[in-house]
């Protein structure tokens, strides 16, 4: 199982991504949404 350091590392990778100019096509910032929200939901249930 991963570290709490590496799922943030991860999450904070995805949300800039998802707020980077070149993800102006709707499924993939739909598709970076999704994950964003699916490695907030861990973090939440297993670190908080």
């Amino acid at each position: 199982m991963r570290t709490e350091e590496e799922i943030r590392e991860q999450y904070e990778f995805l949300a800039e991504q998802l707020e980077s100019e070149e993800m102006r096509h709707e499924g993939v910032r739909e598709m970076f949404t999704y994950y964003k929200r699916a490695i907030g939901w861990v973090l939440e249930e297993e670190y908080i």
